[in-house]
């Protein structure tokens, strides 16, 4: 199966199948995708994205950003939510170069759980659903937001954290892109060193905070999001394949 789906326009679009659990099963091909700013399809792009077949758009970025940059393409059928889980904005004051881009991200990634509590919950909810997918989850690079969530919910499938920390790492084959187009739109201003990476450590920091704060990735999501684990079930259900009979 193919993992990225070339696009003349988006950067970062993937599926998030293959990946082994630790009961030996393997999540599906096209139920899950990950994506960068959906607002680019156009021609012969938005009809690649239309040969996809996706039933569910989670835009998880702020009402701003659709409105300055504009959202997927309505498509009858097609369920759209916008859920912003970005609270706080993101700042630079606290970033210091003696500890690191990853660090750095580690910790707004951390806000994100904290600020994001009810859209998260809800996009949990809606990607548990059989019904809605395929579902593509994105942000504007599909790197920080778009990171968290599908950290979150490969975590509730029992994927490995190393396979999680290198699906989040894969952003890092775009980073030439996102800074080619960022010169691009602001030939004249300063770019913050950190712009378009997504170092695994960064992923490895969030993961092993979280863990610290709650115990686990899944106490997280039932005691904080409250998340059922009726609803963490119905998610593993369709999202992986049937385990290997030992028999």
């Amino acid at each position: 199966m193919i993992r990225h789906i070339e696009f003349a326009k988006l950067r970062n679009f993937r599926d998030i199948g293959g990946y082994a659990t630790q009961d030996g099963r393997t999540v599906r091909w096209q139920r899950l995708y990950r994506a960068d700013s959906l607002g680019w399809l156009a021609g012969d792009d938005l009809t690649t994205f239309r040969t996809l077949r996706v039933r569910t758009v989670i835009d998880l970025r702020h009402g701003f950003e659709v409105e300055e940059r504009g959202r997927v393409p309505e498509a009858e059928g097609q369920f759209y939510q916008n859920l912003p889980i970005e609270g706080r904005r993101w700042s630079l004051s606290p970033y210091d170069e003696r500890i690191g881009v990853a660090r750095y991200l580690a910790d707004r990634y951390l806000e994100v759980t904290e600020d994001g509590v009810g859209n998260l919950r809800i996009a949990l909810e809606t990607i548990a659903q059989a019904a809605n997918a395929p579902v593509v989850i994105h942000c504007a690079a599909g790197k920080d937001r778009t990171g968290v969530l599908a950290a979150l919910v490969l975590s509730l499938a029992g994927v490995s954290e190393d396979d999680i920390v290198a699906d989040y790492a894969l952003t890092g084959l775009a980073t030439e892109h996102f800074i080619a187009d960022w010169r691009e739109r602001h030939p004249d201003s300063p770019m913050w060193p950190g712009f378009g990476l997504a170092p695994a450590e960064a992923m490895r920091f969030f993961l092993t905070d979280l863990t610290a704060r709650h115990g686990s990735v899944e106490t997280y999501v039932t005691r904080i999001l409250q998340v059922s684990p009726a609803t963490i079930a119905e998610m593993r259900a369709h999202l992986l394949t049937e385990p290997i009979s030992k028999g």
